[in-house]
Order: C-alpha cells, then structure tokens, then sequence
C-alpha cells in the first residue's frame, strides 16, 4: 500500500521559512509527478507547486519567488521550501503524487502563519 508521509508543519511568524516534507513509502516505482496543495478553512484544496520527473516545475502564483519545490535524493521524496510567509499562507498542505492514473494524498501537514 502506497503512503505519503509530510513532516515540517508548524507555527511561524510572518515573514518567516519553513521546510515541508514528504516521502512516498510502498512502491518500487517513480511518481510521474510530486506536489504540493493546501487547504484553507473554508476554501477548496488549491493547487501550490508540482514538480515533474524530470525537474519541470510549476507553482501558483500566490507562492511564486517565494515557494520552491524540489525532490530529493531519495526516490519518491519531495520538499517545498517556503519563504517570506504571510497570513494567507495559513492552511493545511497536503502532499501529492500521481503515478499514470493513479492519485496519492498524504494526510496534511499543519501551516499556521501569525501576522
């Protein structure tokens, strides 16, 4: 069975980084594609980076020039590295990987931005 683990969520004053990560667990083979989503109260679960496997990138433009995504070493990781948050930046992220038709979703990281 195939899970997405994250880790790196937490508390952080505007203006501040944090570094969200996930790992892919279960599988022998490559997701096509990794990413990241959030989800504010009230809101719909929003696209914020993906990241291809061959390193083609693409973010929201909410997050652009301070968000980066990248994958790891290790097969079937990811990171997102968040810069400069603000307040709006406060959701819950979730994790994503797609593997041909096949969609993955960790269980959600806390990220709370105080202003």
């Amino acid at each position: 069975q195939i899970q997405l683990v994250e880790s790196g969520g937490g508390l952080v004053q505007a203006g501040g980084s944090l570094r969200l990560s996930c790992a892919a667990s279960g599988t022998i083979f490559s997701m096509n594609v990794m990413g990241w989503y959030r989800q504010a109260p009230g809101n719909e679960r929003e696209l914020v980076a993906v990241i291809g496997s061959a390193g083609s990138t693409n973010y929201a433009d909410s997050v652009k020039g301070r968000f980066t995504i990248s994958r790891g070493d290790a097969k079937n990781t990811v990171y997102l590295q968040m810069n400069s948050l603000k307040a709006e930046d406060t959701a819950v992220y979730y994790c994503h990987a797609r593997r041909g038709s096949w969609d993955y979703w960790g269980q959600g990281t806390q990220v709370t931005v105080s202003s």
